[in-house]
């Protein structure tokens, strides 16, 4: 079950959780991103960077609610950022907020980094590694065990302030109390889950779930009474979520060199130093939030600047040193030990030929088409390449090479339209000409790009256009001077403020209407002549008919009368 993904409604295949995750955790399929469980170190960057707020934390929020409603006693462990994640008056009225939305107690975490910090110093003059890592921050430990598991020997085998505290709970107020830590990491809801220590933390709230719950409750920490928190804290564990704060609170030793690490690629680096060998004899104190954990990917959103709330930490800090100066003892009877198990992840390198075979269906068919622009997300395109044959990636993530093939496709079809293409500017200058209507018109590009249309052709189709943001359509026009007669249409390209005109020659197939007509005028004028002629010549002969007829009739009567005399009758 993934504790963080994205949303799949939202993601817009814009690639920048990919370029922020320095592990490569993230898997694009189907252009949909997707955090792969076994390679995720769970430090949310991906997640906070997403700018269509793709976000899927799975949230412990309901359990503690009905955790709340079934009266069990329900303790707040808050870490020590959270003056820097609210605003408030006091950090009693945090502890009153907390008190109003149902919790039974509330107690710092630092109390538990009290414990760490000096089991910490034990470590340290133990001299037993050659090199040290503190483990408070489980990001940081997974990308050990996973990246660079050659040194997970060297990982400090304490467990983390949130673990500690969350075991001081328990042994206090029962182990049927109901324990919920509070803070801005989301790796802590991966690491209450942890098998060695399942039971300890029951339940992880980000400071940003927290901050929502309280605006549904309409929760005002600032005009809410302050009350005094449960147990209070040595200021050295309150210091662990400001850069350096933990290497500051146990002592040192000459064996090793404290070393401060902020940012998962600088973690990166000096992590692979140690392993190149280059680095020896140091304490690490690495941090995957880049300024610490007051900089967590759980933090309230409306709380943006870093250093307004590293300014809040650092006054609770003085405010408490003069008072809180004596840590609490270990509790022996307590075991707060975490073993470290190195889970690389075993991958298969694609073959010269697989990878070449890859580069090219991006286009990549020379070393110097290999831009390794990182648009992507990868650092090469190579690496790219490897991530296509692990089904990390897909081909189309190459936006050079998606963009000249968009507009290879575009130029092909620009150049050779049988169509008029042009693209015309709100000053009604010409922008882009096509070859054909260069052609038509006579006209160079070079002429007249940047110039108005009027040079070339009526300007007032294109002017009404612009002004009514209405497009023409289908307009037959006939421009003598240049012996043709268009089907002209006129776009309005509203997004870029531009105007599209596509005009088909029509001549051609006017000339041929035209002949046609001719062709059908003459052969109604011949048919009419011929039936005209037909006609007189029938009227000819019915009159010639006519006048044989009598003839006939006058002889053959006379005939007939001599006939009779001759009979005598």
């Amino acid at each position: 079950m993934n504790l963080l993904d994205f949303s799949k409604a939202n993601c817009k295949n814009c690639y920048k959780c990919l370029r922020t995750c320095q592990v490569k955790a993230v898997k694009i399929k189907n252009d949909q991103a997707g955090i792969v469980e076994e390679r995720c170190i769970g430090c949310g960057q991906c997640l906070v960077v997403c700018p269509q707020d793709a976000r899927n934390i799975k949230s412990d929020l309901a359990d503690v609610k009905a955790a709340i409603q079934q009266n069990k006693r329900v303790i707040a462990s808050i870490a020590p950022s959270f003056v820097g994640a609210f605003h408030m008056q006091s950090p009693g009225s945090f502890a009153a907020a907390l008190k109003s939305l149902g919790f039974s107690l509330v107690e710092e975490t630092a109390a538990g980094a009290e414990i760490v910090a000096q089991l910490y110093d034990k470590a340290i003059h133990s001299n037993k590694h050659e090199n040290l890592i503190t483990t408070c921050c489980p990001s940081a430990n997974y990308l050990v065990d996973t990246y660079y598991p050659s040194l997970t020997d060297s990982l400090i085998p304490v467990v983390s302030p949130m673990l500690a505290h969350g075991k001081l709970l328990k042994q206090t107020y029962g182990y049927e109390s109901y324990v919920v830590f509070i803070g801005p990491c989301t790796a802590k809801k991966i690491e209450a889950l942890s098998f060695q220590h399942k039971g300890t933390i029951d339940a992880v709230l980000t400071f940003e779930e927290l901050s929502k719950w309280m605006e549904e409750e309409s929760i005002d920490i600032d005009s809410i009474s302050p009350i005094e928190l449960e147990a209070a804290a040595c200021f050295k564990g309150q210091a662990f979520p400001l850069l350096g704060g933990v290497l500051d609170s146990f002592g040192d030793n000459r064996k090793y060199e404290k070393l401060r690490i902020d940012g998962i690629a600088e973690c990166m680096e000096v992590l692979q130093s140690i392993e190149d060998g280059n680095i020896k004899g140091v304490c690490l104190e690495l941090n995957i939030c880049k300024g610490g954990c007051i900089n967590g990917p759980g933090m309230p959103k409306h709380e943006k600047d870093y250093y307004k709330r590293q300014k809040r930490v650092k006054e609770y800090i003085n405010k408490r040193s003069s008072s809180l100066l004596e840590l609490r003892p270990v509790p022996t009877e307590l075991d707060f030990s975490k073993i470290f198990i190195a889970r690389p992840i075993k991958k298969n390198p694609a073959s010269d030929s697989t990878l070449k075979g890859i580069l090219e269906g991006m286009g990549k068919y020379e070393p110097s088409d290999e831009l390794n622009c990182g648009g992507c997300g990868y650092n090469t395109c190579r690496e790219k390449a490897q991530a296509v044959f692990e089904g990390m990636a897909e081909m189309n993530m190459c936006l050079p090479y998606m963009r000249g093939k968009a507009e290879s496709v575009t130029n092909v079809i620009f150049e050779n339209s049988p169509n008029i293409i042009l693209i015309i500017d709100e000053q009604l200058n010409v922008k882009e000409i096509n070859p054909k209507a260069q052609m038509v018109f006579g006209v160079k590009e070079d002429f007249i790009k940047e110039r108005p249309i009027s040079i070339i052709i009526d300007e007032e189709p294109f002017k009404f256009v612009r002004d009514s943001k209405k497009s023409l359509l289908a307009q037959r026009v006939t421009y003598p001077n240049y012996g043709v007669v268009l089907l002209q249409n006129i776009l309005y390209l509203e997004k870029q403020n531009m105007i599209l005109s596509i005009m088909s020659n029509i001549t051609k197939e006017e000339k041929q209407r035209d002949e046609l007509k001719r062709v059908k005028e003459n052969a109604i004028d011949a048919a009419q002549r011929v039936i005209e002629k037909q006609m007189r010549v029938a009227q000819e002969i019915a009159s010639l008919l006519g006048e044989t007829t009598a003839e006939t009739k006058v002889t053959l009567t006379k005939l007939k009368e001599i006939a009779l005399q001759e009979t005598g009758e």
